[in-house]
């Protein structure tokens, strides 16, 4: 997809008409779809695939949203979402991964929230660049796990929810023996921090009483070796695309809907859906007309948006350890950090360092060579004879206009079922995206299957409008059930 690009053979110039009539010729059902990330993808791809005429308008100028694969190293690295949770022909996008023939590298066979690498895959290390004891490292985590089974066990007790940060507290006191010191301590807040990048903030803000709520699918964490833009640019295929289009305002009528961008250009259609990202609907950057429901406007505010961010680091040749992860274990989850190996999974020679909640909020405060200068020191930490990067790349998810914010958390002391509240349609508008998805926040198979969901509601509501449901086909159609192998590697 070239940068900047308004209008190539992909993005036709045709308008988005509504199903009215006019000259007496019928037209087809319409909507306009507003993100195109995975899930306004997943939903246009399937309206369209239903014979319903689709006008899809995203800000910025590539398609994929928070999925976005760059190639300046001369390589696929993913800046955004990187992994298939759930390894398995269960997961939403299987089908779709194992079509195109993509590779995933399994980085875990383990489905918990805690490990997306295995723990023999891990190579941490302290502050004067000693290699923790893999022994050690194992004893810990089962410590964690130990711990994580006593703050349950406080959830059940107390009525009223509080964060993880709060209940460990709780745990120490009541359980003596499960506390930590010297190194055993700072390999316990790797772990924390590991936790922290899971939900994209802090230990402090997230939810005791949700933490595990989401549903896991078997079959461990996989890599996209290739990167997720093959699966982008086949849901885009042939799609009216209009690239730099901000929504401003949406004005939804009992027999229709107006969408007006930035620049004061109006389009109509019978329906919208709105697969934009939690933050950017937290910035009311976007006016509805007539307002949203309270409950709707209640659920935007009291869902959580975090912070993960990446900071590519291309060497000229490996000089690291053969693992997955790289670690620096500290008296801090805020002080600890890891870099994610791209060498064994893809053969480049790649570091990811990948902070999360308010570190990732404090180095987005740098410029781009600050931030690579920052994650290059803590990698000197742990291997003070490192050779400087040939090349870096820098995400800024947080302060990203088009997303301000990685994925979607539970606040503390806020219900679950927000995410479903969130995707609940009001009237001709339905909404999409991962923190529509009470099953699987902040993944891509979540956001993807919302923006199925989204597709078949919108078809059904509009259809049903016009007496036409057996006209038109269903959004899964017969190539979605044919099952393809995924591939899958480890080396």
């Amino acid at each position: 997809m070239e940068s900047g690009s308004r209008s190539n053979r992909q993005l036709s110039p045709a308008l988005c008409y509504s199903s009215s009539t006019k000259g007496g010729q019928a037209r087809s059902p319409s909507v306009i779809v507003i993100g195109g990330g995975i899930a306004g993808l997943a939903a246009a791809r399937a309206l369209y695939d239903a014979s319903f005429q689709v006008l899809l308008l995203e800000s910025r100028d590539r398609l994929g949203g928070r999925v976005h694969t760059d190639y300046s190293c001369g390589f696929p690295v993913d800046l955004g979402a990187s992994w298939l949770h759930g390894v398995c022909e269960e997961n939403p996008l299987a089908p779709l991964i194992g079509r195109l023939g993509l590779p995933l590298y399994r980085t875990s066979g383990d489905n918990s929230v805690l490990y997306d690498h295995d723990l023999e895959s891990y190579a941490l290390f302290d502050m004067d660049g000693k290699q923790v004891p893999q022994e050690l490292v194992v004893e810990v985590g089962i410590k964690f796990e130990s711990i994580l089974e006593e703050a349950n066990k406080v959830r059940q007790e107390y009525s009223a929810d509080m964060s993880i940060q709060q209940a460990f507290s709780l745990v120490f006191e009541r359980r003596p023996d499960l506390r930590l010191e010297g190194l055993d301590f700072k390999v316990l807040q790797w772990y924390l921090c590991r936790m922290e990048g899971w939900f994209a903030t802090d230990a402090d803000n997230i939810s005791l009483k949700c933490w595990d709520q989401e549903e896991l699918l078997p079959g461990g964490h996989g890599l996209m070796v290739r990167g997720y833009v093959p699966v982008i640019n086949t849901l885009a295929k042939g799609l009216d695309v209009r690239l730099g289009h901000r929504v401003t305002n949406i004005v939804r009528r009992y027999n229709g809907v107006k969408v007006t961008v930035e620049d004061g250009r109006t389009f109509a259609a019978d329906a919208a859906i709105v697969a934009v990202p939690l933050g950017v609907l937290k910035s009311q950057s976007i006016r509805f007309e007539p307002k949203l429901p309270d409950w709707k406007e209640a659920a935007i505010a009291d869902l959580g948006v975090g912070i993960e961010n990446k900071i590519v680091l291309h060497f000229e040749k490996v000089f690291w350890p053969n693992v997955e992860f790289l670690g620096v274990v500290a008296d801090s989850s805020y002080g600890c950090s890891y870099f994610l190996n791209l060498h064994k999974a893809t053969g480049h020679s790649v570091l990811v360092y990948m902070p999360a909640g308010q570190l990732a909020k404090d180095i987005e405060k740098m410029s781009d060579e600050a931030a690579a200068n920052f994650a290059f020191m803590q990698l000197k930490k742990i291997l003070p004879n490192a050779s400087s990067p040939i090349q870096y790349l820098v995400s800024h998810w947080g302060t990203d206009i088009n997303s301000l914010g990685s994925y979607s958390y539970d606040v503390v002391g806020k219900p679950h079922d927000l995410y479903e509240k969130l995707r609940i349609p009001v009237d001709n508008l339905f909404f999409a995206g991962e923190a529509t998805s009470s099953s699987y926040p902040g993944s891509v198979h979540g956001a993807f299957s919302t923006g199925l969901m989204a597709a078949e509601d919108c078809r059904m509501r509009v259809l049903e409008r016009y007496g036409e449901l057996d006209l038109f086909h269903p959004v899964m159609g017969e190539e979605a059930s044919i099952s393809v192998p995924l591939l899958i590697s480890r080396m």
